[in-house]
């Protein structure tokens, strides 16, 4: 049995099953990454309260917040969650919404490789300053970017080579699964 309860069937002839376990991964991160935040601002609030400060609280919510955050850019990728003029894309049919599809992802796609290379930069220069109160630098934080950017860029590479293959409307009600397809070739 595959342990994948957190992955989503829909739009399933836009994944490959090689990355499912991916984005079971980004899921559990996801959640582990909202309840360390919630859990750590509670703590910080409470010993504040009590008159003695945790001094690291700030810096550990600040990084549960910066994982959760790109890991939850990624997973949305993953799902199709993300915001992405979806509904004007619905409405179209046929060469019109292949080719309007494969723009957006496209520029999803940029943005993406800008993630990556740019991220990765500012990682290798994170090395220079240092978090307080800890002193770890950094590029603790900023490797989470090109991470991100190099799963947005491959989730979004898998929804543009089986959405030209296979079509971007979903097959369970949307007639035109078939004509986009067939219009690709």
């Amino acid at each position: 049995m595959r342990f994948d309860s957190l992955v989503l069937d829909d739009q399933r002839h836009l994944k490959w099953r090689a990355l499912d376990p991916i984005e079971q991964v980004l899921m559990i991160l996801c959640g582990i990454c909202i309840s360390g935040f919630s859990t750590v601002v509670l703590l910080d609030v409470v010993t504040r309260a009590i008159g003695t400060p945790w001094l690291l609280a700030q810096e550990v919510t600040m990084t549960f917040f910066v994982y959760g955050i790109f890991a939850g850019v990624a997973a949305a990728t993953r799902r199709n969650d993300h915001l992405y003029l979806a509904v004007l894309a619905e409405s179209m049919t046929g060469t019109k919404r292949l080719a309007f599809e494969l723009f957006n992802r496209t520029v999803v796609l940029a943005v993406a490789i800008c993630m990556t290379w740019y991220g990765y930069v500012n990682f290798l220069d994170g090395f220079k300053s240092l978090r307080m109160p800890s002193m770890t630098p950094l590029a603790s934080l900023y490797i989470a970017v090109p991470i991100c950017g190099a799963l947005v860029a491959l989730f979004t590479i898998e929804q543009m080579v089986n959405g030209f293959r296979h079509g971007f409307a979903d097959p369970k009600g949307a007639p035109d699964h078939e004509s986009i397809g067939s219009e690709a070739l």
